[in-house]
């Protein structure tokens, strides 16, 4: 067995997900990476692949032992048009990295590209697809397994940006930062879903902006009109690791907490097993995380569906599934708390009496 649970040949994305087996994706760096003092808020560009490579390495190899299959390049906004002259380095130090710790367990590589940051302005397809392939050209280069387009919220530059990827040959997911009304030019889910699968997206799904319960609303609606549209694709999800149900249109950035008040919001790691298993009655096998999701957050999705998988992560070893460690407890109402009824059925208290329990978005 490898060092990330499973077998040690490594199989291909579509190879796995067409046997029906759960892939695990990673989660946060960005906003993590903050956190830990390497990465500039409001800017959020990976300068800290070339600048601080252990740091990234660090995080990688925690969402591998939790249970991850994916190492995603930390290559968000790595484009030139956002980084100018250092978008490649970038671009190659992230490729390595991820590949570096992926062959350290049975860890597929994903290169990744998002929204560029001219499509607001203009949306010129031509200079937005040559922003794209600048970046397929690294990834090519570098040999990653797979690629992803995330983070978009226009469908219109989504379908360009797997366009542009396609060319490649490799096996592509995308996924967008959508909410259940749609993309921000009014497009429902359903519809986007059947417009990045006709471009030629092998994976569809919604990543980041929203909290799990919210984002596998919007997943149902896509997978809803791929249905209706006689399309079959397989799904994924990779939600924020915040509770948002009081998000408009664009997501966790229009609340005033973001981003350096989001903390009261962190999800419990129960309530991530709730959205692991959630997911996978959905008949989403891509599952995973965006910002706010911390390795054990992963580690939850792997010992929710460990029954399933065959395996638990080495993350696992020390912990035990649904508090179980706690049997060993020296309190005995500690040792009461060793159950997964205990944990299903706490309401988690803030400690923050004059705080309310939703906000206003500014937009």
């Amino acid at each position: 067995m490898a060092p990330g649970g499973g077998p040690t040949a490594r199989r291909g994305i579509l190879e796995r997900l067409d046997n029906g087996e759960v892939v695990i994706g990673d989660g946060s760096f960005l906003l993590t990476l903050e956190k830990r003092g390497y990465v500039k808020a409001g800017l959020w560009t990976p300068e800290a692949v070339v600048e601080h490579p252990d740091a990234v390495r660090q995080l990688h190899m925690e969402f591998l032992r939790a249970g991850s299959n994916v190492m995603q390049t930390f290559t968000f906004s790595a484009s030139e048009d956002c980084m100018e002259s250092k978008w490649e380095e970038a671009n190659v130090a992230a490729c390595d990295l991820a590949r570096e710790v992926a062959g350290k367990g049975d860890a597929l590589v994903a290169g990744g590209v998002c929204q560029s940051s001219v499509y607001k302005d203009h949306k010129d397809e031509a200079r937005i697809k040559k922003l794209f392939r600048l970046q397929l050209k690294v990834f090519t280069r570098k040999n990653v397994d797979f690629l992803i387009a995330e983070y978009f919220e226009h469908v219109e530059e989504a379908v360009w940006a797997v366009e542009v990827l396609k060319e490649s040959g490799k096996p592509v997911a995308v996924t967008m930062c959508i909410g259940p009304e749609g993309d921000m030019h009014g497009v429902a889910p359903g519809a986007c879903a059947v417009e990045l699968a006709k471009a030629g997206a092998d994976i569809v799904g919604v990543n980041c902006r929203f909290g799990p319960r919210t984002s596998l609303q919007t997943l149902h609606l896509m997978k809803l009109g791929l249905e209706a549209a006689g399309l079959s694709r397989h799904l994924m999800a990779q939600p924020l690791g915040f509770h948002t149900p009081d998000c408009g249109k664009g997501g966790f950035l229009d609340l005033p907490e973001y981003p350096f008040g989001l903390e009261p919001r962190v999800a419990t790691r129960w309530d991530i097993q709730k959205y692991a298993r959630e997911a996978y009655e959905l008949g989403v096998r891509y599952i995973g995380g965006c910002c706010g999701f911390e390795p054990y957050h992963i580690r939850a999705i792997a010992e929710e569906l460990a029954p399933e998988r065959g395996f638990l992560p080495p993350a696992s070893e020390k912990h035990g599934s649904w508090g179980s460690a706690l049997s060993m407890h020296t309190k005995p109402w500690i040792r009461a708390r060793a159950s997964r009824e205990y944990w299903e059925n706490l309401l988690p208290a803030s400690g923050r009496p004059f705080c309310p329990s939703l906000s206003k978005p500014d937009i």
